[in-house]
């Protein structure tokens, strides 16, 4: 594979990120192998909460590809994305962008919660992984795996390993075990070496199977 180089500044490195890498490279061959393909590309966040969990939820059950375009043309529809301009949106408006009637559903309950207050999202960085992700899967529409990827690329959590992802248990197989079917077990196995970043070994992993960092 190309080796991937993308100049990120510095001020947008996570804290943790140096140190993970030198972890990571130290426990894992794979991580050894992969780390320095990716030069000094990093997990970003868009540092919008609302937005990241909107992405997320465009994203459930289609490909990155796909996510991408039904999101490119969602986004036309507010002027910015945010729960008081989705609530004024046309449903048909939203399905017209190729949104799913569920996903509509799930779209204008996230922004309910948001701009109701129900949602405690000033005490979140002070919360830990477990009592947020509790919180986010109360709202339709969010479950483990969407709840994960917020930790990840929103809260920018070090130590998340979402073992409901498809693309992780792929690259775990595809890495570790020359092609073969992965259980969760052997996937926790493997995670065992990454704490505590298991986020980073993830981002890693995905990279592995397609160089074009996701976001969300």
């Amino acid at each position: 594979m190309a080796t991937v180089k993308s100049e990120v500044p510095r001020a947008n490195v996570p804290f943790f990120w140096e140190d993970a890498c030198k972890h990571l490279v130290k426990k894992d061959r794979v991580m050894k192998r992969l780390i320095p393909q990716f030069g000094d590309a990093c997990l970003q966040t868009r540092g919008d909460a609302f937005e990241t969990l909107a992405r997320s939820i465009v994203g459930q059950q289609i490909s990155v590809k796909a996510a991408q375009t039904v999101w490119n043309r969602f986004i036309e529809l507010p002027r910015k994305v945010t729960p008081t301009n989705v609530l004024k949106l046309k449903v048909d408006d939203m399905r017209a962008a190729g949104l799913s009637a569920r996903k509509v559903e799930y779209l204008v309950d996230l922004a309910l919660n948001f701009d109701s207050g129900a949602l405690h999202v000033k005490s979140w960085e002070s919360m830990n992984d477990d009592a947020i992700v509790a919180e986010l899967v109360s709202i339709r529409g969010i479950g483990r795996w969407t709840a994960e990827m917020f930790l990840i690329f929103h809260l920018m959590r070090p130590n998340v390993l979402p073992l409901d992802d498809v693309g992780l248990i792929n690259g775990i197989s595809r890495n570790y075990f020359s092609g073969d079917v992965v259980s969760r077990s052997d996937a926790r196995e493997v995670a065992a070496a990454w704490a505590p970043y298991c986020s980073v070994a993830t981002w890693y992993i995905w990279r592995s199977l397609d160089p074009v960092p996701v976001e969300y």
